[in-house]
């Protein structure tokens, strides 16, 4: 009888079966671009080449925006109305802006993205104090954001230039803010007639306290040319603000033709003319880029 011990065979192994949610690759190629940076955003801004803006409130048309070739995703509060079927973006709370910008972010690092990350501050959230602003914008920023937005003039530049210095990247937005669509009287275009000398103000006091980008929302098309002008070391992004402005933004939804309620003026429906959503996002990046986008006699006022 032999004392020799039989080897057990090799466990055979298979491949994980594939997840049925599996929306995203666990990795991509190295990416064909370099990271968008602040420097990079600069570089663009200086040469005059276009910056394109997309709304993403979650990791698969996150990645999908990223691919395309989108500049910047914005995690705007605008999911309050888009994701959430509220009235308004008023009712957005600070930790639904973490959830939705952790979900971006992470989209973005599956597919080693490289899309510069922009996550709204939300109503309430920098309203009391300069303090209250930087402890809500800590909390987007470790949530995977690398630069905040945060609404309105005036009283909003002091609280920019206390983010700026501590190390947070801003961009400002004026024009029609959401935030304060009651005190505005309703969704209407900002900075008509003597209202403008007031708008240019403070987009200049934001320049100046370190605001490198700036939205203009519904705006008269000359007075964001105006600005775009003489902004310098501010990159203006237009929604409903005119071709010059030094980029554009748009709800994803709505530029996917996907929306609950009347399509604003301001938007064009690139699923009209492509066979997917990764075309028509390929077509709004192009047409930003080569100034097709928006048309002022259709887009603007």
């Amino acid at each position: 009888m032999s004392n020799s011990t039989t080897t057990p065979p090799p466990e055979t192994t298979s491949a994980s079966p594939a997840s049925p949610y599996g929306t995203l690759p666990p990795a991509s190629t190295p990416a064909s671009r370099k990271p968008v940076s602040l420097p990079r955003l600069a570089d663009m801004h200086a040469r005059g080449e276009k910056i394109s803006m997309l709304t993403a409130y979650d990791a698969t048309f996150a990645a999908m925006a990223d691919a395309a070739g989108v500049d910047c995703l914005l995690v705007g509060d605008s999911l309050g109305m888009v994701c959430q079927g509220l009235a308004s973006t008023v009712g957005v709370s600070l930790e639904t802006m973490r959830y939705h910008t952790d979900s971006v972010s992470r989209g973005l690092r599956r597919v080693q993205g490289t899309a510069w990350l922009i996550a709204d501050l939300p109503f309430g959230s920098y309203q009391e104090s300069r303090e209250h602003a930087l402890r809500s914008a800590t909390v987007l920023m470790q949530a995977g954001a690398h630069m905040v937005k945060l609404e309105g003039g005036g009283w909003t530049t002091e609280t920019v230039r206390f983010l700026v210095e501590r190390g947070i990247p801003v961009c400002a937005h004026l024009g029609l803010t959401p935030q304060t669509v009651h005190a505005l009287g309703g969704y209407r275009v900002q900075g008509k007639g003597d209202a403008g000398a007031l708008l240019k103000q403070h987009a200049h006091a934001l320049q100046d306290a370190g605001a490198t980008m700036l939205v203009l929302e519904m705006v008269p098309a000359a007075l964001a040319a105006e600005l775009t002008t003489e902004l310098t070391h501010c990159a203006t992004i237009g929604i409903g603000a005119g071709k010059a402005t030094a980029g554009q933004v748009l709800v994803l939804h709505d530029m996917l033709g996907i929306n609950l309620g009347k399509m604003p003026k301001f938007v064009r429906n690139f699923m009209a003319d492509s066979s997917s959503i990764a075309e028509a996002l390929a077509a709004y990046v192009r047409a930003v880029k080569d100034g097709s986008f928006p048309d002022d006699r259709l887009h603007a006022w």
